[in-house]
């Protein structure tokens, strides 16, 4: 069964910056690409960005223009660059596939406060 791993995460005032990681435990051929999704408190968790495999990114609203996802191929690495951060990023962060999820990994909790 693949593993999926989150790193990253952590406390940031508004305004800071986090990178984000996840590793899978072996190379998943996915035609529709890798993405990373997030759930608050009370809310579903919804996909934020996704990458396809030619390299085409695809962000919700609300984080356009502060998230920016990319992947190492090399090293089966998926990234999440997110910069101005606001509260209400605030949330658990994964990464899976997109539309067609499989096993969730842990998460890693992103927390945006002063």
């Amino acid at each position: 069964q693949v593993r999926l791993v989150e790193s990253g995460g952590g406390l940031v005032q508004p305004g800071g910056s986090l990178r984000l990681s996840c590793a899978a435990s072996e190379v998943i051929s996915s035609r529709n690409g890798w993405g990373w999704y997030r759930q608050a408190p009370g809310n579903q968790r919804e996909l934020v960005a996704r990458i396809t495999n030619d390299g085409s990114t695809y962000y919700v609203d609300s984080v356009k223009g502060r998230f920016t996802i990319s992947r190492d191929n090399a090293e089966n690495i998926l990234y999440l660059q997110m910069n101005s951060l606001k509260s209400e990023d605030t949330a658990v962060y994964y990464c899976n596939l997109p539309f067609q999820p499989i096993t969730w990994g842990q998460g890693t909790q992103v927390t945006v406060s002063s």
